[in-house]
Order: structure tokens, then C-alpha cells, then sequence
């Protein structure tokens, strides 16, 4: 029962990928439609990414009232029935109200997720299931562009939201499945031996910020989603500016990052049985650094292409076994309130870092864009030793 209830889980993975490129590619097309600046879509972005990072923060309080399964169907479902708002909005202030539910529904779903398989599945499927979504997101806009050649973009936000309705339905016959598979699961994450953090402290909603290491873990989270979304949003811009290369080129680089990534993650599933999730973040780290100082020396403009691929082959397995290591660091009691922070942090890192990143870039040059990614490294393998210490001591 357990694996195919997994099945289910990793649909739902594919299903949270899918919207994540669909504006971004259906754009170009809609802003003519709507008569607004062509910016705008930072707007509905930004609403976005608001509900996302407000419902993962209160993702803890919500999954520990109504549990995994039901806080997931009603998730699921409100991204649903946004994607079809989208699909038949009659003016952009739809399209900002829309989003609020967008971002809400994900942010809830995502957090619970990976909060459920980090308690009750091996390492493994963390990896694989973050796989899964950057199948998802990589199926969106191969979907919605088979429509928007012939100018119906609408359509194929109707489509996903299709079938977001039939993953819906799926979820809500699984209801009773989650519970007894939760318990007939074994407990793959151990309870640390020692947790004084949690005598007599009120769990609010920031008590996550109260337990000790979690603060230092959220720098790890945050850094990592900036150089990730930064390579994403400004790697091209780099490639241009910098390296010299036209600008279909460089896309096409910039798409063998995220390749990378998932390529990464589906082989970091298989290596998790033999490596633990420590010693496959710090892999990660010393693979991200390699590919930013290949950025920087004076090297063949091939190199920059390794460089890329490396730099997604370490990203690859540094999300999903944070994620994983949650319930062993911090104990399964607190672990939903403090995956919800996690996710919220890394939500912030996505959202702000590039963005300020491309303001300084702009007034400057994008060629201090290795520099950057030097700094945010050098914070998270301090941070990550840090931890890792802290986890040694706090077990010995």
C-alpha cells in the first residue's frame, strides 16, 4: 500500500511543477491582450510568491489541525481552480486576485509534502520526488506552447487545470490512506536523543525561529534558492554579456543547468543508499563551487557550459536532502512547523535574491555575478558545518 500510495505522491509532484513556468512562457502573449505594461507579470509574480511564502509559514499550525492529506486536497484543489480563473479571467485585476489563491495553495502543498515524506520514506524518494516536479515544471510549458502557436494560450491554462481537477479527485479517495500509511511507514527519520527546546516554550508561529540551529539551517536555504533562481533568471544574461554568446545559445545552456538538476537529483536517489544526506550536501557545495570558479578563470568559452552543469549537478542534491534531514535534526514533533519556515525562507531566497542581484548587475556588470555566487556559497558551507556540528555534539 505504501508504494502505491507513493505513486500518488509523486503525481502530486509532477502536478505542483506544472504551473510553475506557465506564466513566464504564456506572457508574450497575454500582455497584449490584457493592455498592460509588459512588467506586469512581476505583479501577478509577486502575489504569487507572497501566498506561497504566508501559507508555507503557516503550513505547521494548519497540517498539525487538519493533517496531510486534507490540508493537500483543498491545496491542490484552490490551484485548480485558479489555473481556470487564469484560463477565463476577462481583465489583468483577475489575474492579481487569482494569484493570491495560486500562491496560497502551492506554498500549503508543498510544505506538506515534503514534510510527510521526510517522516514516513527513505532519503531516496526525496530526491526522486523534487525529480518529479522539475518534470512538471519542465511538461507546463511544453503544454501551454502547443496552444499559444495558435494564439489560445487560455486554452492551455485550461488544460493544466484539468489536470490539476483529476489529481484532486485521486487525492480525495486516497483521504483514508494517508493516516494508515503514515502509521504502517517506518519511522525513517529518528528522533534526536536530546531536545530541551522544547520545554516549556509556546509553539507559536515563529517558535520555529526559538529552536536551536533552525536559524542557521533557513541561511542554507536561502542561499542555495539564490543561487539557483539566480542562475535561472540571469545565467543568459551572463552568457550574453559577459561570455559572449548569442542569445539562443545561451538559453540553451541556461535550460542544460536545469537538466542538470533534475538529472542530478534522479542519480542522487540511487546514491542516498549508500551516502548519507550530509555527505551528499557537502558534494553538492564543493560541485557549485568548482563550476564558479570555472566561471571565473580566463578559460575557453566551452568551459562556461561545464561550468553550468556542474553547478546544476550540485544544486541537484542539496534541496531535497536539507528537506529529508529535517525530522533527524530537529525531532518529528516540530518538524512540520519548521519544514513550513524552511520553505518559506527558500521562497524568499527565489524571490528577492535575483531581483537585487539584476539591480546591482544593471547599474554595474553582470560579471560579478561568480563573486556572488562565491559569497552565497561560502555562507551555506559555513552554515552547514555549523549544523553538522551542532547535530554531532547534540547526539554525543
Amino acid at each position: 500500500m505504501a508504494t502505491l500510495f507513493l505513486l500518488v505522491i509523486y503525481a502530486a509532484f509532477i502536478s505542483l511543477g506544472l504551473p510553475d513556468a506557465l506564466l513566464g512562457v504564456a506572457w508574450p502573449v497575454m500582455q497584449p491582450e490584457f493592455a498592460v505594461p509588459f512588467s506586469a507579470a512581476g505583479i501577478i509574480s509577486m502575489v504569487i510568491s507572497g501566498g506561497t511564502i504566508v501559507s508555507s509559514l503557516l503550513s505547521g499550525k494548519i497540517l498539525a489541525r487538519f493533517g496531510t492529506g486534507r490540508v493537500t486536497v483543498v491545496s491542490v484543489t484552490m490551484t485548480a481552480v485558479a489555473l481556470l480563473g487564469f484560463g477565463l479571467a476577462p481583465a489583468f485585476f483577475w489575474l492579481i486576485l487569482l494569484a493570491i489563491p495560486l500562491g496560497l495553495g502551492a506554498g500549503s502543498v508543498d510544505s506538506g509534502l515534503n514534510d510527510y515524506v521526510a517522516r514516513h520514506y527513505e532519503a531516496r524518494h526525496m530526491s526522486w520526488l523534487h525529480c518529479f516536479w522539475g518534470l512538471g515544471a519542465m511538461l507546463g510549458p511544453v503544454i501551454i506552447s502547443q496552444y499559444i502557436q495558435d494564439q489560445s494560450w487560455r486554452n492551455g491554462y485550461l488544460t493544466v487545470s484539468i489536470i490539476q481537477c483529476g489529481l484532486v479527485a485521486i487525492l480525495f479517495f486516497t483521504l483514508p490512506v494517508w493516516e494508515k500509511v503514515a502509521k504502517q511507514s517506518p519511522k525513517h527519520s529518528p528522533e534526536p536523543e536530546d531536545e530541551p527546546h522544547i520545554v516549556d516554550i509556546p509553539k507559536g508561529v515563529f517558535y520555529p525561529l526559538q529552536v536551536n540551529g533552525v536559524k542557521t539551517v533557513l541561511m542554507i536555504f536561502l542561499f542555495y534558492c539564490g543561487i539557483e533562481a539566480t542562475m535561472g533568471l540571469w545565467g543568459s544574461s551572463f552568457l550574453v554579456k559577459i561570455k559572449g554568446l548569442d542569445v539562443a545559445t545561451a538559453a540553451q545552456w541556461v535550460s542544460f543547468f536545469y537538466g542538470s538538476i533534475t538529472l542530478g537529483r534522479f542519480i542522487s536517489g540511487f546514491v542516498t543508499v549508500r551516502m548519507s544526506s550530509e555527505s551528499l550536501i557537502r558534494i553538492g557545495e564543493i560541485g557549485i563551487l568548482l563550476g564558479v570558479i570555472l566561471l571565473i578563470l580566463p578559460l575557453p568559452t566551452i568551459f562556461s557550459l561545464i561550468s553550468f552543469i556542474l553547478i546544476g549537478l550540485g544544486c541537484a542534491p542539496i534541496f531535497p536532502s536539507m528537506l529529508h534531514e529535517t525530522p533527524a535534526r530537529f525531532g518529528r514533533e516540530d518538524a512540520p512547523m519548521i519544514m513550513g519556515f524552511q520553505m518559506a525562507v527558500a521562497y524568499t531566497g527565489a524571490t528577492f535574491l535575483p531581483p537585487i542581484f539584476g539591480v546591482i548587475a544593471s547599474g554595474t556588470t553582470f560579471a560579478l555575478m561568480p563573486a556572488v555566487f562565491l559569497l552565497y556559497i561560502g555562507v551555506m558551507v559555513i552554515n552547514s558545518e555549523r549544523i553538522n556540528n551542532y547535530i554531532k555534539l547534540k547526539r554525543a
